[in-house]
């Protein structure tokens, strides 16, 4: 049934590339906005557990997978079938625990293995694959997260907390010296350090910021709407009254 299922997916998109002007137009540079867009729609759903919103948004997201596929095709740069039989090749050679005859004890030597077989791939780097446009906290976790993968890491957690330490005092100095330049870099320090804790505590730093983000935009809302109720603008208000509801907010997280 998936299978057919997916058939008809391929061939609306492959009707649309022929007679829908639109479609036909685009490139992988014209939706690649849409399809990060999509991905975030995604994670957006994931984070509220909207099971029906992260159905649909799965959908969306394989329309662009399909989409770029279809777009390869007419391209004759590679097409659906070659797609499909790269996720599929790529997943058995980097389970050999479950394809093949290797034993792995634990998890911990699952991800070790796949940092390795990778790097059979023709990768020069364990960091290699790590994307330039991730956001800045999203790649600083996932070099770290590669490699310790190969052993690279702090042993105690009590240790990377003392750097975390370390990198705000640096940056202090760098704030009391008026040294701009050296002041951005020891920033970025901290936050690295601080992604490096993270790790070490079981938190995705990006996860955590953006419910924080989404926290922050819960409560000042609410600031707002009690100020408006009042029939005043918030430039009106002032620090007092508007924390005075920013506590209240926090009786409704």
């Amino acid at each position: 049934m998936v299978g057919e299922k997916f058939q008809k997916l391929y061939e609306i998109m492959r009707k649309l590339r022929e007679e829908c002007p639109w479609d036909m137009e685009q490139t992988h540079d014209s939706i690649k906005a849409a399809t990060l867009e999509e991905t975030y729609e995604l994670i957006e759903a994931i984070d509220q557990k909207d099971y029906q919103e992260l159905k649909a948004e799965l959908g969306d997201l394989l329309l662009h997978i399909v989409f770029h596929s279809a777009i390869g095709e007419d391209n004759k740069t590679f097409n659906t079938e070659q797609v499909i039989d790269s996720i599929c090749e790529k997943l058995i050679r980097r389970h050999p625990h479950v394809f093949g005859d290797v034993e792995v004890k634990d998890t911990k030597e699952i991800l070790k293995n796949w940092e390795e077989i990778k790097l059979t791939e023709g990768r020069e780097s364990v960091l290699e694959g790590v994307p330039k446009q991730l956001p800045g906290l999203a790649r600083a976790y996932r070099l770290q997260e590669k490699a310790s993968k190969v052993g690279f890491d702090w042993e105690k957690k009590e240790d990377v907390w003392k750097k975390v330490i370390e990198e705000i005092e640096e940056m202090h100095e760098m704030e009391a010296e008026g040294n701009m330049t050296k002041l951005e870099e020891e920033f970025g320090d901290v936050f690295f350090a601080l992604t490096n804790y993270a790790r070490f505590l079981g938190i995705n730093p990006e996860n955590a910021l953006r419910l924080t983000n989404e926290k922050f935009t819960k409560r000042f809302s609410y600031v707002e709407k009690k100020i408006t109720g009042l029939g005043k603008k918030l430039s009106e208000s002032n620090l007092t009254e508007m924390d005075k509801y920013w506590e209240e907010s926090k009786k409704y997280d």
